[in-house]
C-alpha cells in the first residue's frame, strides 16, 4: 500500500528531472564571432561551435583588431578570430566545452583565450598533430590565470 502513494511522488521525480536535464542540454547558446574574411580555420572553429550547440552569428569583418581593442582583448591573448557571448570575450581557438564552463562558473573576469594558433584546437586540425596549450582567463587589469590545459598527443 505505500508503496502506491510513493509512486506519484517517484513519478514527479523522474519527470522533473528530465525536464531540467532537456532544458540543460537542449538549450543552444548565443555567440557573436568576428572574423576576417582571408582565415579559413576561424570557419572551421564555428562549424566547432554550432556542432557543440551554440547558435553563432557570424559577422565578417577586415577589421578584427577593431573589435578586440573595443572588448578589451591584450596583446598577449590576441588569435585570429574574437567571439562574445553572455557578457564575456571568446579570443582564439577555445574548446565549447571550455565555453560551457565559463558560462556555468560565471567567474569574474573578461573572458578567456587561446592565444596564437596552437595546432590540434578546435578548428585548428593538423592531421593528428596536436600542440599543448592553454585556456587563459584574463581581465581587465591585465591579470591572466589557466582556465584549462591540454596535452599533446
Amino acid at each position: 500500500m505505500k508503496l502506491f502513494k510513493l509512486l506519484p511522488v517517484i513519478g514527479l521525480f523522474i519527470v522533473n528531472a528530465a525536464v531540467k536535464a532537456d532544458d540543460e542540454v537542449g538549450k543552444p547558446v548565443d555567440i557573436v564571432v568576428y572574423r576576417s574574411p582571408s582565415c579559413g580555420c576561424c570557419g572551421k572553429w564555428v562549424g566547432h561551435l554550432k556542432n557543440n550547440n551554440f547558435n553563432v552569428k557570424d559577422i565578417v569583418t577586415s577589421d578584427v583588431q577593431a573589435i578586440k581593442s573595443k572588448y578589451g582583448v591584450p596583446g598577449t591573448m590576441a588569435s585570429c578570430h574574437t567571439a562574445l557571448v553572455e557578457g564575456y570575450v571568446i579570443e582564439g581557438h577555445v574548446p565549447a566545452n571550455d565555453i560551457n564552463t565559463l558560462l556555468k562558473t560565471k567567474p569574474k573576469v573578461t573572458g578567456i583565450a587561446v592565444p596564437d594558433m596552437p595546432a590540434g584546437t578546435p578548428g585548428m586540425g593538423m592531421g593528428g598533430k596536436k600542440d599543448p596549450y592553454q585556456v587563459i582567463s584574463f581581465d581587465s587589469e591585465k591579470r591572466y590565470q589557466v582556465f584549462n590545459s591540454y596535452e599533446s598527443k
